[in-house]
């Protein structure tokens, strides 16, 4: 579904990741189906903080908790095909961080998608909040928006 909404291009967004379609992500309908977009928002995140971040996804004591999302769909993407998942930060709190991402099909200015999600860390153990460990905070800063 084609928007007249302005859409942001690839560059406003700090961090990209190239992530390649699967046979199964497309549905009946020979497009990805809407629920695989959210597996891409979350693929770039979780790569994001894991190499640059120090993110220890079995053993750290600070895990991410998504709070709220939100999707919308402008082009459909098919298998095969490579996507370019683009993400910011848009807000960075003491325990909270939105991320901003996009994703574009190969060689398209347009975004196929744009959405965010809401992580809130909190401790493994006790599932409290918790402030952003260090390393992880200053590589989130990085990659903030304006």
């Amino acid at each position: 579904m084609k928007s007249d909404e302005p859409h942001m291009l690839p560059n406003a967004y700090l961090y990209r990741s190239r992530i390649k379609t699967r046979w199964h992500d497309n549905d009946v309908y020979g497009h990805v189906n809407n629920v695989v977009y959210y597996a891409f928002f979350d693929t770039v995140v979780n790569e994001f903080l894991i190499s640059e971040g120090g993110l220890d996804i079995h053993n750290g004591q600070c895990i991410g908790l998504v709070v709220e999302s939100m999707c919308k769909y402008y082009q459909p993407l098919a298998f095969p095909g490579d996507i370019h998942a683009c993400m910011r930060v848009g807000k960075l709190g003491n325990s909270s961080v939105r991320y901003e991402i996009a994703l574009f099909a190969d060689g398209q200015s347009e975004p196929a998608a744009e959405g965010h999600f809401v992580h809130v860390y909190v401790d493994r153990t006790t599932r409290r909040p918790m402030a952003l460990p260090l390393p992880m905070r200053e590589a989130l800063e990085r990659v903030e928006g304006i």
